[in-house]
């Protein structure tokens, strides 16, 4: 288990592509402290065409309100290593992933920050821990998230209940841990293998409740093609848990 800590600086990335109907709201939603920690924004926009980086950009200049613009549409998993790199050079202590659109409510930063004041490496927002915590979805596209995690699950050997979920808090020691350069996934993907190569390194990783509420604006930016990455970058996650397994059995 890591060190306790009970303040520091946080900051949530949170990548943009074309959310202007969400991001006012997300700012003035997100709190400026928890507790004892202060709490900054990084919006990483993948070049928005609908005015997203104009409500933004005037809210910056040496607030809690930061903005890296990134040309042309160039993926959710880069974007956060983008963001991450951006917060590890500024030495924040806590470092979470956030969707814009509402679909994770600020209201559980603080039990995020909880968990890692016990000691936590890495939070993982549960949508479906003791239950399921998913409103407004139809019903295929929950059998979908379902199906995904258990599969992830099967694969991989990961004992975590919503393995596929986005809304995460890493302590900066996690993140300098962990190879940021050999992520290969740039779709939801990402958030498998970001899990899997700190479950692989033996964090302490912990999961805690969240209501999950489909987006309040905008569009989703799920495909075809994403599915598909994602997909095989389990296979291959699979691959790697069976060898580290193989390897300790041999020790």
């Amino acid at each position: 288990m890591a060190n306790a800590i009970q303040s520091g600086r946080v900051v949530v990335v949170v990548p943009t592509l074309n959310e202007a109907e969400n991001v006012s709201a997300l700012i003035e939603a997100m709190p400026a402290n928890v507790g004892a920690w202060a709490l900054d924004i990084l919006f990483v926009d993948d070049d928005s065409s609908d005015g997203t980086r104009e409500i933004i950009a005037p809210l910056c200049g040496g607030g809690r309100v930061h903005l890296l613009h990134r040309i042309g549409k160039r993926g959710l998993g880069g974007a956060y290593i983008e963001g991450f790199r951006w917060a590890l050079a500024r030495c924040y202590d806590l470092v979470f992933e956030m969707d814009a659109d509402f679909s994770h409510d600020p209201r559980y930063i603080a039990d995020f920050i909880s968990k890692i004041e016990s000691g936590a490496d890495l939070v993982l927002g549960s949508r479906y821990i003791g239950g399921v915590r998913v409103l407004n979805w139809p019903i295929s596209r929950l059998l979908l998230s379902i199906s995904a995690g258990r599969f992830v699950r099967a694969v991989t050997g990961m004992p975590f209940s919503d393995p596929t979920g986005g809304f995460k808090c890493f302590r900066r020691t996690t993140l300098e841990r962990l190879n940021l350069d050999t992520v290969r996934s740039n779709g939801y993907g990402f958030q498998i293998e970001l899990t899997h190569q700190a479950w692989m390194i033996g964090c302490d990783i912990r999961e805690i409740p969240i209501v999950f509420e489909d987006r309040r604006a905008g569009v989703s930016k799920m495909s075809i093609a994403i599915a598909g990455e994602a997909f095989a970058r389990v296979l291959h996650l699979g691959v790697l848990s069976i060898l580290k397994d193989m390897s300790g059995r041999k020790k």
